[in-house]
């Protein structure tokens, strides 16, 4: 019976009533229910007995058979199950679910960020293959493109807050399999540390890779991982913006839905800020682990799967709260009321139909929609969007690296720090401006339109702030006339059997930079106040000598030489602006597509868009740009274990001109098929396209529509 008068208040919505004297009654009625919800369980069973003799006994059968049909009726209290706190109805709505759903979202940002550090750092240090290397990097979009055309088609039909509480156990789940692999030590097969320096008849061994036990475990533990966060993250990204979207008004739901995605963006910003300092391994990764640094490995170990485990706890945080919501937070009858009332596109052909729940009626929908061209063209936009974020999450911290000469810690800092939080400020803004202008259909496409210009403006600024090259030895130097252009061996070094797998740059007092000690002819070394100087380097014949305390000249110091290039806050502000106005589109498409669909549709739409995203997107995008990488270098050590090397030096010019080419081609394609979708509008009703909040004045000549 307290079930029963909960559920009436969405039941007699005022967009609901109708002009007769007994709907009125009902109405009353379902006030007072409602203020019988703060008072205890048995107080509202007291009541329930003398209501049954009145006449609002009749009203109700006849007030739930009208309203039998919507879904207003799923409307409840919050509580978990049976457990109903009256006082808690206050967080019974649409704000406080979205901070427990960003949460969540950022908690699973975060996981894909940590993710791809560690993944970028295993492959580095172990030389994996392509195919593990594909294995590894695409196994979630592949998992997810897998089922999310079900999760949207069925998870659209059920309750959506327990597929998102759902969803948090996942995460969790799925960050915990990736902690597991750090958990336990036997990471490296120690051996000798090989010298950096000049030493005749020396034997070096240089190929080093994880114990077999760890790389299997890796392997085998991130893709579970990665499957279990593909599974996880179509629930959040599909069902939670068909949820947001059915609790707020229109003109509302660009901001919430800027706030999951900035969510998002800003977790992945947070992992790269706090993942880069566990990278520091990977900057000296060509000589082997000595056994002093086995405390220092220890707690890079550690760091990993406190910070994976971190984020499970943070996930499992969120499981409760997003359980307590109902099928439908308060106040959602009432905003799918006024819904109803606006004029659609597609209302005349889809709006009362209603497709079954069997594999048959799955595919049949889906057919519908890709018979639609306006719905694949904003699909095909959204694809080419993500591109430009995967470009400056895989590729620009390598581009910083190289083109400005930082350590990869620092560029990895700066680009999650500084640059990738333009892309969650982007996503918010989009979401303003579109909700706050009150935007219709094709003024969403023309603002996806004109801030893709912008980008492409910025685009163009971005490839002339780059920094002259220094010179190399045996890469654009030739070791003063001794050596070759592409060979890094000179006579002034032949005979001290150098390697190329053992990296280490070092910047002369000739201000040349040499790719080792070892390759500058350096036969001695000495650490003083925790730095590193080299000396008698045969090689190094020019520059100013300094004299060390002990009276020894230093020819050499660790590290790359000084660009004396400044440059570097131009390039933060051209690429911050350039992503910021990039994302702009983001919210006004997946909006657009919301709108140009049924209401039925929607949840598939948003899953077969995703398809798109993933099929022509974030499957392709990350390969593309790893051979762009590939493209650029002009130096990769010949062979390591028998495997293809890592590339030590870069073409800075190529680097530059290949990222901003293909971020350009994103765009244009991005202008190209958002105008067509705006061309094909022009087949629409003129009302329809443009007007999009048009209240009906007349409830009485809408009933008559409906039947």
């Amino acid at each position: 019976m307290q079930d029963a008068l909960v559920d009436m208040g969405p039941k007699a919505s005022p967009a609901q009533i109708s002009e007769d004297t007994l709907a009125e009654e009902a109405g009353n009625a379902t006030k007072r229910t409602l203020q019988l919800g703060t008072v205890s369980s048995s107080l509202i069973k007291f009541h329930a007995f003398p209501q049954q003799g009145n006449d609002q006994a009749v009203a109700r059968p006849a007030l739930r058979k009208k309203t039998g049909e919507g879904k207003e009726s799923l409307e409840r209290p919050c509580g978990l199950g049976c457990i109903v706190i009256p006082s808690c109805q206050r967080f019974n709505n649409i704000q406080c679910f979205l901070v427990f759903f960003c949460i969540l979202v950022a908690s699973q940002g975060i996981v894909f960020g940590l993710v791809d550090l560690s993944i970028d750092t295993f492959q580095k240090e172990n030389h994996l293959g392509t195919s593990e290397n594909l294995v590894l990097s695409l196994t979630y979009d592949i998992s997810s493109c897998l089922i999310v055309l079900f999760i949207s088609y069925y998870g659209g039909r059920g309750n959506i807050p327990r597929w998102i509480a759902f969803s948090s156990f996942l995460v969790g789940v799925g960050s915990l399999f990736f902690a597991f692999p750090y958990i336990s030590d036997g990471r490296y097969q120690l051996s000798a540390d090989p010298e950096d320096t000049c030493q005749e008849m020396k034997i070096i061994k240089t190929c080093r890779k994880a114990s077999p036990s760890f790389q299997a475990k890796y392997i085998a533990s991130f893709i579970l991982g990665q499957i279990v966060q593909g599974i996880a993250g179509m629930p959040l990204y599909i069902l939670g913006t068909i949820f947001i979207d059915n609790s707020v008004a229109t003109h509302s739901a660009g901001i919430y839905l800027g706030l999951m995605d900035a969510s998002l963006i800003l977790g992945y910003s947070l992992a790269y800020v706090i993942g880069a300092p566990l990278m520091k391994g990977t900057e000296n990764s060509t000589f082997l682990i000595s056994v002093e640094d086995i405390d220092d490995h220890h707690e890079w170990l550690r760091s990993w799967w406190i910070y994976f485990g971190f984020v499970s706890l943070t996930a499992w945080i969120t499981l409760i709260p997003l359980s307590c919501f109902p099928h439908s937070v308060r106040g959602t009858a009432k905003i799918k009321a006024e819904k109803r009332k606006q004029l659609h596109p597609f209302d005349n052909k889809f709006k009362d139909k209603e497709f079954g729940t069997s594999i048959k009626d799955l595919f049949a929908n889906t057919w519908v929609l890709m018979k639609d061209p306006v719905f694949i063209c904003l699909a095909l936009t959204k694809a080419s969007e993500s591109l430009v974020l995967i470009g400056a999450s895989e590729f620009l911290p390598i581009y910083i690296e190289n083109q400005f000469v930082l350590t990869h810690t620092l560029a990895t800092k700066i680009a999650g720090f500084v640059l990738l939080p333009g892309g969650a400020l982007g996503q918010l803004l989009g979401g303003i401006i579109v909700s706050k202008l009150h935007m219709s259909c094709k003024a969403l496409m023309r603002f996806t339109i004109v801030t893709s210009v912008i980008s492409l403006v910025f685009f163009g600024f971005v490839i002339f702030v780059r920094c002259d090259t220094i010179p190399f030895a045996g890469i654009n130097e030739d070791y003063d006339g001794t050596g070759q252009l592409g060979n890094l061996t000179a006579p002034c070094n032949s005979h001290c059997r150098c390697s190329s797998s053992l990296y280490s740059a070092i910047c002369g007092r000739d201000h040349i930079g040499y790719f080792s000690p070892c390759f500058a002819g350096c036969i001695q070394s000495k650490i003083i106040q925790d730095d590193k100087t080299y000396y008698n380097c045969s090689c190094i014949k020019e520059g100013l000598t300094t004299a060390d305390d002990q009276g020894d000249f230093i020819d050499a110091r660790p590290g790359t030489c000084d660009a004396k290039c400044y440059k570097l806050p131009l390039f933060i502000a051209f690429i911050f602006s350039t992503i910021l106005f990039s994302v702009f589109s983001g919210i006004p498409n997946t909006l657009t597509i919301l709108r140009i669909v049924s209401d039925n549709q929607r949840s598939l739409a948003l899953g077969l868009a995703f398809v798109f995203l993933r099929i022509f997107g974030t499957i392709p995008g990350p390969i593309v740009f790893k051979m762009t990488a590939d493209i650029s270098c002009i130096f990769r050590e010949t062979e390591y274990c028998g495997k293809k090397g890592n590339c030590w030096i870069y073409n800075k010019m190529k680097m530059a001109y290949l990222l901003v080419g293909i971020c350009c081609i994103c765009k244009v394609v991005t202008i190209f098929f958002t105008a067509i979708a705006l061309c094909l509008c022009k087949y629409l009703p003129k009302d329809n396209s443009e007007i999009l909040h048009m209240p009906v004045k007349n409830p009485t000549v809408k009933k008559k529509r409906k039947n």
